[in-house]
């Protein structure tokens, strides 16, 4: 009954209890994709050495995560641009693929 209340009154403290839960979701789906930590750590290094090459990025709040339904595993890559960096583009003109 209490915490009926408190949720009434908006005193429900729950994001103690969400980050608890987000983080054990997340190793629930690591180890079903059988990633481990050092390579999700590796990738994560990857993707912000390429980005880097086209944009300004702010990677203490990037977030790299694993997501998973009933069949699929996706990688979920949250990346804060600070910004894009448009010299890059010219020097890349004169490059042929």
């Amino acid at each position: 009954m209490l915490d009926f209340i408190s949720r009434i009154l908006g005193r429900e403290n729950t994001s103690s209890k969400n980050v608890a839960k987000e983080r054990l979701r997340l190793v629930l789906v690591h180890d079903r994709a059988s990633i481990s930590p050092h390579m999700l750590n590796s990738l994560r290094e990857d993707i912000i050495k390429v980005i880097s090459h086209y944009m300004e990025i702010d990677e203490s709040t990037m977030e790299v995560n694993l997501s998973q339904d009933d069949r699929d595993v996706a990688l979920v890559v949250n990346i804060p641009v600070t910004k894009l960096r448009r010299d890059y583009a010219d020097k890349g003109q004169g490059i042929q693929g």
